[in-house]
């Protein structure tokens, strides 16, 4: 008596991707439910068992789905939004300030709409994710049929759906309760990055994780800079760092992994960890090449992802898993890395292993559910077709297929795409919805681009501070009257006293009424003038001219801030793309004096950079009203004549201009 089942996948080239790589010639997938209860030749499976409904897939390959082991699914509404920038640049410039301006529950169901439609399209059955209203996100991924472990991102910063990470940590844990235990999906805890997050949340975080035994999932070692600074940090690189806060006691996912030694990976693979390779991300980042065939060597459990759409700037699986296969070769010398069927087990059976998933998914085995794609293998890319080599089916699949000879798609044993329709999304809407939102971040970016205040302000999220001084400067050859007169205490009172080396870099721009950016870092030094682990940076918006001047070229400056400057240089210059950039560095000792009850900064400042002969001394107040100008106008006034500053040796101008003008003469 035939047993009856579902559907039958007959007469194709069956890829098992199990143990032993099991290829079936003419072979045949019997399903039932959501599961696989026989994989044979056709005829054999045909024989035993009654379908109702088989497939003809003569001439294609029945195979397990690919698995996106690391991505950021709704920024599929963000691709091409900012391309050939660093890192840095493109996270902090753009995708942040972005996302806090667009990112909601709606944003991020469309955009999981159509990276789910995408990667159908492409083969995909199982992806990894990590963003933000992880709940909205897993609704749109149960509903368009797809398989995921979706992981709930915690920060130290504000984000989109928690003020801060206490909320995000509670969020996560009742996004956890309610889907624990679903067909499809599965809950994870998501920290961003050991730098994004400090100790107590990377603690907490694996709490959570191990009390609810599901995934964790971050970001390991993606860039250079990040182990750098890892060891100035911490004195150790990321995964000996990660590990002290617990992070390989839980079913750890890290990805990318560019920058880790072999004793990390010993680490990794002895935790369990699984790890997702990104050629593609980090290659279009210039982040590096991860070391995956010495990681597959030691027992690591490597996967491939895309990424998220905005970094790579697809959801191509099949595209990644060829390059992946092509990047160990290109950067080992060795033609013999990685070759194509271990590069498909990376993307189906060891990727499955690498989400924590690879009891369930990622190789066709009677038991394991039914996700399942059909490849053509007779478009005329794949002709002719060689049977020799008993390994050519996976450079077949690997280093000539496209997403594109994708032509049914199952998961879970239900269609998901059949000849190239898909079924449980509405592609056609979900385009149109997802133009209407990209209109939008359009006209957000060119109302921001054409505005440097709007620009600094977007990073970071900072709130504007507007601050007016009261301010002259003098270049005198000497400064004995003046350090004789602050340190008089009979005529004041000194308050505090510190000596710096002041860098200073200003941005310039074509349209000179949008003023100057200035990025400052302050370096403390000792009695001896010796640096102290004190400093200080700072960002500071200079207007294009003076609010107003009064006698003896005494001015009154407005500027804008936006606290502490976090990032190089080299980043905010990337960032505003100034048209000049001018460097300055100074020795400067600062007093703060009481005189005439009113609190002032007297500066004594050697110019190092450009080289300039002499001094400057700068006396300067805050102010806040007209009044209050005037008034410390009269005692600046009386402040130079007790100097013996002179109108001669009095100037104007901006350290900037004043010194540029000094190098054009």
């Amino acid at each position: 008596m035939m047993t009856q089942v579902d559907i039958i996948l007959a007469g194709g080239t069956v890829v098992t991707m199990n143990e032993s790589r099991r290829v079936l010639e003419n072979g045949a997938v019997a399903i039932k439910a959501d599961q696989i209860v026989a994989i044979g030749p056709t005829d054999q499976i045909k024989a035993e068992y009654q379908a109702s409904e088989t497939v003809d897939c003569g001439g294609r390959a029945i195979m397990p789905g690919l698995i996106n082991a690391h991505t950021h699914v709704p920024m599929t509404l963000l691709r091409g939004v900012a391309d050939d920038l660093r890192l840095d640049v493109w996270l902090m410039g753009y995708m942040m300030p972005i996302e806090r301006e667009f990112v909601s529950p709606e944003f991020v169901a469309l955009g999981t709409k159509l990276g789910c439609a995408e990667m159908i399209r492409s083969g995909v059955t199982t992806f990894c994710d990590m963003y933000y209203f992880e709940d909205d996100i897993a609704q749109a991924t149960a509903d368009a049929g797809l398989r995921a472990v979706l992981g709930q991102s915690i920060i130290k910063f504000p984000a989109p759906d928690a003020p801060n990470y206490e909320d995000s940590l509670a969020y996560c844990r009742k996004f956890i309760q309610r889907w624990k235990g679903h067909a499809l999906i599965v809950p994870a805890v998501a920290p961003h990055a050991h730098y994004t997050c400090p100790p107590e949340i990377l603690l907490a975080c694996a709490e959570l994780a191990r009390e609810f035994d599901v995934p964790l999932h971050t970001h390991v070692s993606e860039t250079a800079l990040e182990v750098e600074n890892s060891r100035a940090e911490h004195d150790m690189p990321v995964v000996p760092w990660i590990r002290r806060h617990n992070l390989l006691e839980t079913k750890l996912i890290a990805a990318h992994c560019v920058f880790i030694d072999e004793g990390e990976m010993h680490s990794l693979a002895h935790a369990g960890a699984g790890v997702a390779h990104n050629p593609t991300s980090n290659m279009k980042l210039a982040s590096g090449v991860a070391p995956v065939q010495r990681m597959l060597e030691i027992g690591v459990n490597v996967g491939i992802g895309t990424d998220g759409p905005a970094s790579n700037n697809d959801l191509d699986m099949f595209e990644e898993t060829r390059l992946a296969a092509l990047l160990a070769k290109g950067f080992s010398g060795d033609p013999t890395a990685l070759p194509a069927r271990d590069a498909l087990a990376m993307a189906t059976c060891i990727g499955a292993k690498a989400v924590h998933l690879g009891d369930i998914t990622g190789s066709l085995e009677v038991g394991k559910r039914a996700d399942i794609i059909v490849v053509d293998l007779d478009p005329l890319h794949n002709s002719p077709r060689f049977g020799r080599d008993p390994n050519a089916i996976y450079s077949q699949l690997v280093y000539v297929s496209k997403s594109s000879d994708v032509r049914h798609v199952f998961c879970n044993g239900r269609w998901l795409m059949r000849d190239r329709l898909l079924l449980t999304l509405d592609e056609v809407a979900i385009k149109q919805e997802a133009q209407k939102v990209a209109a939008k971040i359009d006209q957000f970016l060119a109302a921001r681009e054409g505005d440097i205040l709007s620009k600094l302000l977007a990073i970071g999220g900072l709130a504007e501070e507007e601050s007016f001084e009261v301010q002259v400067k003098a270049r005198l050859e000497g400064v004995a009257s003046v350090l004789a007169f602050v340190t008089d205490l009979d005529n004041i009172k000194q308050t505090k006293s510190s000596r710096y080396r002041q860098y200073d870099t200003y941005f310039s721009f074509a349209d000179p009424e949008a003023g100057q950016v200035r990025i400052r870092e302050d370096i403390y030094l000792d009695e001896h003038d010796r640096p102290t682990p004190r400093t200080r940076t700072r960002l500071t918006l200079i207007g294009p001219t003076h609010e107003r001047e009064f006698t003896h070229s005494i001015v009154l400056n407005r500027s804008r801030y936006t606290a502490r400057g976090d990032q190089s240089v080299r980043f905010y210059r990337e960032y505003f793309q100034p048209t000049s950039v001018q460097e300055i560095s100074k020795l400067r000792h600062r007093y703060r004096v009481l005189y005439q009850e009113t609190d002032f900064a007297i500066n004594i400042d050697r110019v190092l950079e450009p080289a300039q002969s002499g001094y400057f001394v700068e006396i300067k107040s805050r102010t806040w009203s007209q009044n209050d100008a005037e008034k410390k106008v009269i005692i600046i006034s009386d402040l130079l004549r007790r100097l013996g500053i002179e109108d001669s040796q009095l100037v104007k101008q901006e350290y900037s201009s004043l010194l540029a003008t000094a190098q054009l003469a």
